[in-house]
């Protein structure tokens, strides 16, 4: 996730003008935002927190990936091809083809026996995990991942929802960055959207985008996975995260604002009786019920 984001006050702003569960509007933002005003704090998930003590940064300094020791490509890990790619169940989900991928910090399960640690992109065409054995630098990389988990213990639960079968096409493209100019840095990387194998599936965040702490994914899941929302404290007081979305101005720059969009705070049980806390895309979810 691109660190840039000049226009941080805005996120305060909205997350207590849009305190409900929709989304809509379009704008140009004022000029004069330009800070949140407010200094990163030490948190219940880190020490670089923003917004909420549950909103933080996978480790407190540098980026929030898994480095190698080549300087000039210091975050993307040879791969043998090959081996599995597995969902946050352990559902195997595609095979890997892909000689290269980077990894996010902290972030390491157990599946079939195997640690497995996870991928930022895979060619199922998401995120996902894969086999230690498929990591080419296997020892560097055990001794440097260390491991990190999103926490709830003590929060109070809120309603159950599900993982979408669908999502809105008018959303995709949307940035959540501030004039970004990066591939992604979309709206959709937090939507359930059709992966390589025919089947949806959305991805679980250590934090929310668009506050420059790296808008990691810490997990994944497919379409019908029950997300139990829990009543996340936040500096609005809301038990939500409400970004702006931006859409391209007349310069075909992402600098004007259409709509926000809201991350809600819970965790998911896994297949595998793992429970993983974390941010999810209110518009990724619909209402359900049966959470655990």
């Amino acid at each position: 996730m691109n660190m840039r984001n000049p226009v941080l006050g805005v996120l305060a702003l909205v997350s207590v003008a849009c305190g409900g569960e929709t989304s809509g509007g379009s704008e140009t933002v004022p000029d004069a935002v330009g800070s949140t005003g407010q200094a990163a704090f030490s948190g219940v998930n880190g020490t670089v927190c923003e917004e909420s003590a549950y909103n933080c940064k996978l480790r407190p300094s540098g980026g929030n990936r898994v480095l190698t020791n080549d300087p000039d490509d210091d975050d993307s890990w040879e791969l043998y091809t090959g081996g599995p790619i597995r969902d946050g169940n352990g559902t195997v989900v595609g095979i890997s083809n892909r000689t290269r991928s980077t990894f996010n910090h902290g972030q390491t399960r157990t599946f079939a026996g195997e640690l497995h640690a996870f991928a930022v992109s895979t060619s199922n065409s998401s995120a996902g995990w894969m086999p230690m054995s498929a990591i080419k630098g296997r020892t560097s990389f055990e001794a440097k991942v260390g491991h990190v988990s999103a926490l709830g213990s003590g929060l109070a639960k809120m309603a159950c929802y599900a993982v979408r079968n669908s999502h809105d096409t008018t959303l995709e493209l949307k940035k959540v960055v501030y004039d970004s100019d990066a591939v992604h840095e979309r709206a959709g990387d937090y939507l359930p959207l059709v992966r390589a194998n025919g089947l949806r599936s959305a991805n679980l965040t250590f934090n929310v985008p668009g506050f420059g702490l790296g808008g990691v994914a810490v997990d994944h899941f497919p379409a019908g996975t029950k997300f139990q929302r829990l009543d996340v404290p936040t500096n609005s007081g809301a038990p939500s995260i409400d970004i702006p979305l931006w859409v391209q101005d007349s310069a075909g720059r992402y600098r004007q604002q259409s709509g926000t969009m809201k991350f809600i705070y819970g965790y998911v049980i896994a297949a595998t009786g793992t429970p993983r806390n974390g941010w999810m895309a209110y518009d990724a979810l619909q209402v359900s019920s049966g959470c655990p």
